[in-house]
């Protein structure tokens, strides 16, 4: 069944109006009829079943059951990307997202060809919509959000000191691993630091350690960029259920 998010204010005790490219979308792309049934979830974790009611302001609905959203997964997971070349990013948000991590921050690192300067906020909005849409598809109860801003990999650590703990993957690193952490993890939030194609420079590593953050080895392969996110947090999000 399609899934839709709604603002609080478009929801009233019995109705639901979608107004914008969601209704555009239900009028023009799955061309709805009235009595058919959507989802509508109000980001904050209630999805509503709702029937369609009429096309006269967006797309009317009449709620017929609200429950709570049950793909929410307890470990709130925020990844800390660095900016990765073409358009990886825009995959490793839709990828992550479909997975269950909550918060995705593009972080500028010390070996990061891309710079956004000028494209900065135009990128982030397109970030947050391919982020809405990933959310939609694959039934998420909140929309997660991107970092409001690019951090330097300096704000991203102190930011992620705010956790209950925090991981970098490093290629040196030859001991610890992702059940060391499980194992002594007793929180909620955790904070996953990827490097972009050149990886982390040895500086930033010491400054991730010396502030909290846990180096762990992924294995004997270096993953790409795009990967090492994505295999991180599913391993994360089956370990601590």
């Amino acid at each position: 069944m399609p899934k839709f998010f709604a603002e609080q204010q478009q929801i009233t005790e019995n109705h639901i109006t979608l107004l914008g490219e969601d209704a555009k979308h239900i009028k023009t792309v799955l061309r709805a009829k009235e009595g058919e049934e959507i989802t509508i979830c109000d980001g904050c974790g209630t999805d509503y079943l709702c029937k369609i009611t009429g096309f006269a302001q967006g797309v009317e609905t009449e709620i017929l059951d609200k429950i709570p959203c049950e793909a929410e997964p307890r470990t709130k997971i925020t990844l800390y990307q660095g900016l990765p070349k073409a358009d990886k990013m825009e995959w490793i948000i839709q990828k992550c997202v479909e997975l269950g991590v909550v918060r995705i921050v593009a972080v500028s690192t010390e070996r990061a060809i891309v710079k956004l300067d000028k494209k900065e906020e135009k990128k982030l909005e397109r970030w947050q919509k391919i982020a809405e849409a990933a959310a939609k598809q694959s039934g998420r109860g909140i929309i997660p959000q991107m970092g409001k801003k690019v951090l330097s990999f300096s704000q991203a650590v102190e930011e992620a000191c705010t956790l209950d703990g925090a991981i970098i993957p490093y290629e040196k690193e030859e001991t610890c691993g992702l059940k060391t952490f499980v194992q002594g993890f007793a929180g909620q939030e955790i904070g996953i630091f990827i490097g972009p194609e050149g990886g982390f420079a040895e500086e930033e590593i010491r400054l991730a350690t010396e502030k909290g953050v846990m180096p762990i080895t992924l294995g004997k392969r270096i993953l790409r960029t795009e990967t090492a996110g994505m295999t991180t947090a599913a391993i994360l999000l089956y370990e601590l259920g």
